[in-house]
């Protein structure tokens, strides 16, 4: 088990459900390797505090991502990453992003920017982070 130093996110304006873009997280968090198993997850009660969304909602995340496999109860401590193959593969890593990149994209040719430009947008963001 290593250290969690990460923050969930959600975007309530976003047109996903919040138990998906829990789910989406944690998925991305495995694969990318940030998640290894035996992690254990912040428990149904803070995750929602910390969220400010209903326990249900991450009660619900949590069980699905468990019938998937990807979590298992842990008696005493929660929700713990189940144990995988190691991390995903770039193919898999990069697929947790497609949907991403797909809206982003509809959403700048919308918005009547230039792939370039689209590109531009997504170097800037890129660069702002930590």
């Amino acid at each position: 088990m290593h250290n969690l130093n990460f923050q969930f996110e959600i975007q309530p304006s976003s047109g996903v459900p919040i138990y998906r873009q829990v789910m989406d997280q944690v998925r991305a968090l495995v694969a990318g390797g940030k998640l290894r198993p035996g992690d254990v997850l912040p428990g149904i009660r803070q995750m929602a505090l910390e969220l400010q969304v209903n326990m249900m909602t991450v009660s619900k995340a949590y069980a699905k991502l468990e019938a998937e496999g990807l979590l298992e109860h842990s008696r005493g401590s929660g929700m713990r990453v189940a144990e995988q193959t190691g991390p995903g593969t770039l193919a898999q890593r990069q697929q947790e992003l497609r949907p991403l990149a797909e809206a982003l994209v509809k959403r700048g040719m919308l918005c009547n920017l230039s792939p370039d430009q689209i590109r531009a947008l997504v170097e800037s963001v890129l660069k702002e982070q930590p």
